[in-house]
Formats: C-alpha cells, structure tokens, sequence
C-alpha cells in the first residue's frame, strides 16, 4: 500500500497501472483476459518489481520478462525488501536494470520513488517498442 501511495504522489504525471503479483503481470503484458483492450493496457515504459510477490515471484516474472524478445527492453527495477546477495546478484544475472532496497520510512520511499521517475523519464533514453 506504501508504494502504491508513494508512486502515486511522487508520479503524478505519468499514467500508473499496478498489479497484484507475477501472473497478473503477464497477463498485462500479453493482453490477456481484462487487459485485452490495447488502449486500456498500454506497454509501460518502466516496471517496478517486487521479489516477493505470490503466485508467481519477482525472481520468475524478471526472468520471463527478460527472455522474452518483445518484453526484455522494458527497464525493470527492482524495487524490493531484500538484502540477499543471492537475490542482488541473480537480479543483474537476468539482466535488472537496477536494484534498489525498498526504505523503511515513507518519506525516504517518496524520494526513492522521485529519484527513479527523474532518473528514467527525464535522463534517461527509453528504448522503442520494436
């Protein structure tokens, strides 16, 4: 909920679409089921992902994401509560964009969250859909 909530504030201008774990996202990312309608379920720019996620966890949908060739130029950062040298070094081996622990006040979360959003939509050059 903190996230969602410092997501929201901190990126006001851009269009957010949250999902509840990794199933879920596929299914937006595929166009399946509710996420049929193009206009609906836009491709993101940016995903934020989450390790510990249910049904299908960070570690699986990065890999997925990643080796699939119409997916794996969306940035992924990894936004997670995990400190695991195993989870930093697995998360790079499967081609994150970045890691970054998730900080334990909200205020420090905004500006994790700002620094992401200027980072990679005012800095940085975002690849095409192709």
């Amino acid at each position: 909920m903190l996230l969602s909530d410092a997501v929201k504030e901190a990126c006001r201008p851009h269009t957010l679409r949250f999902v509840r774990d990794g199933e879920e996202l596929f299914d937006y990312l595929e166009r399946r089921g509710q996420y049929e309608d193009k206009r609906r379920s836009p491709r993101p720019d940016l995903i934020l992902l989450d390790l510990k996620m249910p049904r299908q966890d960070g570690r699986e949908a990065l890999r997925k994401l990643k080796a699939d060739a119409k997916l794996r130029r969306i940035p992924v950062v990894v936004l997670t509560s995990s400190t695991a040298r195993d989870d930093i070094d697995f998360c790079y081996d499967e081609h994150a964009n970045a890691y970054m622990k998730k900080p334990n006040s909200f205020g420090d979360l905004l500006g994790l969250i700002d620094t992401i959003g200027n980072y990679w939509f005012q800095l940085a050059e975002l690849p095409s859909e192709d």
